[in-house]
């Protein structure tokens, strides 16, 4: 398989777990350098919380972010050091789209890991805890999803705002619409309606004044064109303007993420396998179930980065 054939995807989150990394960390340098320039710039030890725990600190979402960011790219230099084959694409669902942007050296990764643990902070306080709530709605097409959460919108806010996989959207907003649009859906013919453990509605029009705080942070920082092409969540699009990638990135944060449409997209340019390129094998999941042909490859463990350095060496 070629080059242009092969494309990376980083996760966002909910694939954190204690003691992630533990065994890539054994065989690969790179995994404990990675986290050691995270710690420098974040004030605390990464590698000891991402260990130790306890897993309710990992889930904090100022947490949560820098250190999935700092897996994701531990990885990505241990395939590039290894002598990994460059992808065509590059994708990240949600947060793994700074991994993408770091990966494809728009941003640097000191930048980006002090900028995703402000746009944790910033998310965190849009919302208070307890405020907003997120479901997973399964075996419900989109329109009929859009179509219920418009309805039950008014003053309390309830929307479509992660289309994952056909027959997988998450929904998002106040705790009392949530509620009431996983009922309707229900009733509608969806299979299950599922609340999720995370603490605030993400990608939400309540979301605006994170991204307001956010723009700030990121007026900041140097943007450079990519190295690889990233598809965008906002737009399941290629971009190559910096300015309009800072853009994006603001508007990513109360946008709906269209990963659906963005793997999809990879796939008509010409993408026959994924790796997935972080903890866990969420998108290697959903990547079959909106694309069944398509080849998934996930690079956590050591035996399974070493497998897929075989199949994909640079010539």
């Amino acid at each position: 398989m070629s080059q242009n054939q092969l494309a990376f995807v980083f996760p966002g989150q909910g694939s954190q777990k204690v003691g992630m990394l533990a065994n890539a960390a054994a065989s690969y340098a790179e995994v404990a350098q990675t986290f050691a320039q995270a710690s420098d710039v974040l004030g605390y030890d990464l590698w000891e919380l991402v260990q130790s725990g306890p897993q309710e600190a990992l889930n904090l979402t100022e947490k949560t972010q820098p250190l999935l960011l700092t897996a994701s790219v531990a990885l990505w230099r241990v395939w590039c050091a290894n002598g990994g084959v460059k992808p065509s694409l590059l994708a990240g669902h949600s947060l793994g789209e700074f991994s993408a942007l770091v990966c494809s050296e728009v941003i640097s990764f000191e930048s980006a890991v002090d900028l995703v643990r402000q746009r944790g902070a910033f998310m965190q306080s849009a919302v208070p805890v307890g405020v907003g709530a997120m479901a997973a709605i399964i075996g419900l097409d989109d329109k009929s999803i859009i179509e219920i959460c418009a309805k039950l919108s008014g003053d309390e806010v309830v929307q479509a705002v992660n289309f994952n996989s056909p027959g997988q959207v998450v929904i998002a907003g106040h705790v009392a619409a949530v509620d009431q649009a996983m009922a309707a859906c229900k009733e509608a013919g969806a299979k299950r309606a599922l609340p999720l453990p995370v603490s605030a509605p993400f990608h939400t029009s309540l979301m605006q004044p994170a991204g307001e705080k956010l723009a700030e942070v990121l007026a900041s920082i140097e943007f450079s064109a990519p190295q690889i092409p990233i598809v965008h969540n906002v737009n399941a699009a290629l971009e190559n303007d910096p300015e309009r990638i800072r853009q994006l990135m603001v508007e990513q944060i109360y946008s709906p993420v269209q990963w659906t449409r963005c793997i999809e997209f990879m796939v008509e340019q010409g993408t026959l396998a994924t790796i997935e390129c972080g903890p866990g094998k969420v998108l290697s999941g959903l990547s079959r179930r909106i694309h069944k042909p398509l080849d998934v490859y996930a690079l956590e463990e050591p035996e399974a980065i070493t497998a897929t350095l075989s199949e994909f060496a640079a010539s």
